[in-house]
């Protein structure tokens, strides 16, 4: 049975197969009811000024339940425009409940931590009462004198009050608010950590534009001039062309894999074999991102081909983690991309045991996760030799726990993608592996040099975030300011471009992720316009550089580390003497 609130999408449904059609005319609603909504456990967002109930469509979105979830409460048109096809976001209409007038002012996701009342509560409204707190831990004498920033669920400890300066705030800066927490001899574990989220917040509040209405209104309102623009200069058209030289460089990698493989030189097989992957890896997420044909199901059908077939991998799996990531970049508790915790951090924050929404677990900063952050900046480049082995366990983790869509157009990719696996390994495990080497000693040697070529790969993916800002600004700070303020690209030569493989073009991709790789170098001077008008820092370092600041970030993390076991072990000593007492 239809509830209420089922009642109008499914009426939309109805009057869309109709002859004539006459336009809906939605109800206005206010920002409490949908506030009311929230509360009752429906999934609404806001899409193009229209209330979206998306409760229906949760278990049949392809790219997943999370990357939804984060949009509760929010304005999602961004979001939705730029991940999706305009086909896909016409489907949407069918969800409309509502309609809104003038600016929305975002709630915090319940996924995220947000609170919600019901209509029948009396409580203060949720902005009220994160308001007055700030005031009253700020003494500030009136709303005007504090930033727009929500406070986040996890640190409401920002200093609104600061305003942007002109220039960068250097790393150096960072070190030294370091080294004064140090210097407290009275911090407790807990307060140092806090201190440091203080000290990130401010640096960004001081970096970038504030966060008030009519300032991020501004950026949107050019981030949306921009992409028609880019949608009349054609960057959206696929050049098929750069494809054919991409296919030939394929063949001729796969085939030296093959040749060298029958003359016994295993070594250069083996390099060939994960060059041949490094190469691949980078159409596959082409197509995970539609950016190919356009076609959702042959593009979908081109990265299983690509990335399960060919490499083990599942494109399912990366499509359900990719879309969380481009939604909530770099986020410690919800971006999958920078959970690798006991391995790396690149935040205090892991320093926390923090719960992870995407996997759904606390994040411990246990014993090993000590040891290894002591040395993750030695570690992180020998690591990144063995990343592969880590995808093959996501992967199988996603097919056989069956976390992919099962209803709607996407529920036959799960089935394809396992028969894909089985092929996989027929061919490299079977096939190449046991039946074409001799030796268990030359089979070792082939598996682990094929998987550490893939070590670029892995140091590419991760170059681009692990240096950026990790602070949360709160729910009002736009998405193109966001993904400028998280993301970096790597400069390079346009010959170097195959070797990258659109992943120098970081910026770029997640500010319009549909734009085909090939046409990522063109519309980057686009980017760089847009964020010398609206003032917003372009990230842009060369491959060397990018490394050292990411070995630099690894580094700081372990500094705050050994800094944050002194505060605990002088609290402990502290207790101690009290008790003695």
């Amino acid at each position: 049975m239809a509830t209420p609130a089922n009642a109008p999408a499914a009426a939309a449904g109805s009057a869309s197969r109709g002859k004539p059609t006459k336009t809906r005319e939605y109800p206005l609603m206010s920002r409490r009811q949908v506030e009311g909504l929230i509360a009752q456990g429906r999934v609404v967002t806001i899409i193009d000024q229209f209330v979206v109930k998306l409760d229906g469509w949760l278990a049949y979105h392809p790219g997943g339940d999370k990357a939804i979830q984060h949009m509760v409460g929010r304005d999602a048109t961004d979001e939705v425009t730029v991940l999706h096809s305009p086909e896909a976001k016409a489907q949407m209409t069918r969800y409309r409940i509502g309609r809104i007038e003038g600016h929305w002012r975002n709630f915090v996701p319940p996924i995220q931590g947000g609170k919600f009342r019901t209509l029948d509560e009396d409580s203060p409204d949720v902005d009220d009462a994160e308001d007055d707190e700030t005031l009253r831990f700020f003494g500030a004498s009136s709303p005007s004198d504090v930033s727009s920033r929500e406070a986040s669920p996890v640190f409401d400890t920002a200093d609104n009050n600061i305003r942007r300066r002109h220039g960068a705030a250097s790393v150096s800066s960072a070190t030294s608010a370091t080294d004064d927490a140090h210097d407290d001899k009275d911090m407790d574990g807990t307060a140092f950590l806090d201190s440091e989220t203080r000290k990130q917040i401010r640096l960004d509040l001081d970096k970038y534009p504030t966060l008030d209405e009519e300032t991020q209104g501004q950026i949107v309102h050019k981030y949306r001039l921009l992409d028609e623009r880019i949608k009349v200069e054609g960057l959206y058209d696929c050049d098929y062309r750069a494809y054919a030289i991409e296919v030939i460089r394929y063949t001729l990698l796969f085939s030296g894999m093959l040749t060298f493989l029958r003359w016994g030189w295993y070594f250069l097989s083996a390099a060939c074999l994960g060059c041949f992957w490094h190469q691949l890896v980078f159409t596959a997420h082409d197509a995970g991102h539609m950016g190919i044909t356009h076609n959702f199901h042959v593009d979908t059908c081109i990265g299983i081909f690509i990335a399960d077939f060919m490499g083990g991998l599942s494109i399912g799996w990366w499509k359900r983690n990719h879309n969380v990531h481009h939604i909530v970049t770099n986020s410690p508790e919800h971006d999958p991309d920078i959970e690798h915790l006991p391995f790396f951090a690149v935040s205090h924050r892991f320093l926390g045991n923090l719960t992870s929404s995407y996997y759904e677990r606390v994040m411990e900063y246990d014993l090993a996760a000590k040891f290894f952050l002591s040395l993750q900046s030695y570690l992180y480049y020998p690591i990144m030799l063995f990343g592969r082995f880590n995808l093959y366990r996501l992967s199988w983790d996603h097919l056989i726990m069956g976390r992919g869509p099962k209803k709607g157009i996407a529920w036959w990719h799960r089935w394809l993608e396992v028969a894909g696996q089985v092929f996989f390994w027929a061919w490299f495990g079977y096939g190449i592996v046991y039946k074409s080497i001799p030796t268990n000693w030359d089979r070792f040697v082939f598996v682990i040099v094929s998987h550490m070529f893939q070590a670029p790969l892995h140091v590419q993916i991760t170059l681009s975030h692990f240096a950026m800002s990790t602070a949360d600004l709160g729910p009002h700070e736009s998405f193109p300011q966001k993904m400028l303020r998280t993301t970096m690209d790597v400069d390079c030569p346009t010959w170097l471009d195959f070797f990258h493989g659109g992943l120098q073009f970081q910026v770029v991709h997640h500010m319009y992720p549909r734009i085909p790789r090939h046409n990522l170098r063109k519309t980057q001077r686009l980017i760089q316009e847009f964020c010398n008008d609206v003032g917003i820092p372009y990230a842009l370092y060369g491959f060397v550089d990018g490394n050292k600041d990411v070995i630099g970030r690894l580094a700081e993390v372990s500094r705050q580390a050994a800094i944050l076991a002194k505060c605990q072990k002088v609290a402990a000593d502290h207790i101690q003497g009290g008790h003695r007492h």
